[in-house]
């Protein structure tokens, strides 16, 4: 008894205001966040009815919906891989031992400290006016209108923003996972005859894993949850047909007031991207490599 007691204490001593703050702040207004979604809230009033699966009814009917989600899931998937790729490349050759390597370490980094709404407005007057100006002047048809005015040139712009954003923080994920391959494996193979090209396949890719793990799992989340850079860069425009499903959500609950439809959708949002995180870090953690 006396045991427990004191380990209770020492929980409580460096843990417990931080697990108040986690419960107050994450636990309960989530499980809350549950019960709205089987109310017709409207966000304002204190008043609101007990439905129960209507608004998930609704969810079923809702063509919008629909169309921003599976958009979101395209964005997602061109974005994950896109992001990753680059990453990697840039993450292996700034491990090459190329001269200024750590100032191009820093330039890649750099636009993950720009925040989402700045970097959208900046790309915005990139897309808006200096692509088209330098497109007319070099007679470059892909670049002689704005991408942000038809529909499938904005998405793609939404992805080229993303991928440009958050390369470099995935970058150096990668740079650490691979200064931690120990040297020893690396010359071992290098004695027995391996090339670049199976170094790098058999050797480098299988040890690095625990690194596509945390980066996969990073790069899923914040394409799902991207809200200000969609804001920012395209509005969600032209016609709706870049709104992807954060800010299908937020217009939902707030613009809208129909905020138990809106967290009955963020809580379908919710537990699509804990199944695809879940079965991500599953398989990538039995791929792993122990040494």
């Amino acid at each position: 008894m006396n045991r427990c007691f004191s380990k209770f204490k020492v929980f409580t001593l460096f843990a417990g205001i931080s697990t108040v703050a986690f419960l107050t702040v994450v636990i309960l207004p989530f499980i809350y966040g549950i019960y709205l979604t089987f109310t017709n809230w409207d966000g304002i009033h204190s008043r609101y009815e007990f439905i129960g699966f209507l608004n998930y009814l609704k969810l079923v009917k809702d063509q919008v919906f629909k169309s921003s989600f599976l958009l979101t899931l395209k964005y997602a998937f061109f974005t994950v891989i896109f992001t990753n790729l680059i990453a990697f490349f840039l993450a292996y050759l700034l491990t090459s031992g190329i001269r200024g390597q750590n100032i191009f370490r820093t330039i890649f980094f750099t636009p993950n400290l720009i925040g989402g709404i700045i970097l959208g407005f900046i790309w915005q007057f990139i897309f808006h006016n200096a692509l088209p100006y330098l497109g007319q002047q070099l007679r470059i048809g892909i670049f002689s209108e704005s991408w942000l005015a038809t529909p499938e040139k904005a998405f793609w712009a939404l992805v080229i923003v993303t991928v440009w954003q958050y390369s470099g923080y995935m970058m150096m994920i990668y740079i650490a996972g691979l200064v931690g391959i120990p040297q020893d494996l690396i010359e071992s193979a290098t004695i027995d005859g391996a090339g670049k090209f199976t170094l790098l396949t058999k050797v480098i890719l299988p040890l690095m894993v625990p690194s596509f793990t945390v980066c996969l799992f990073l790069s899923l989340q914040r394409s799902f949850m991207v809200y200000d850079l969609n804001l920012a860069l395209t509005k969600g425009g032209p016609f709706k047909s870049t709104e992807l499903v954060a800010m299908h959500i937020y217009n939902e609950a707030f613009l809208s007031q129909n905020y138990g439809i809106g967290q009955a959708k963020a809580f379908i949002l919710f537990i699509t991207v804990a199944i695809i995180t879940l079965v991500q870090v599953y398989l990538s953690k039995k791929a792993e490599v122990e040494l």
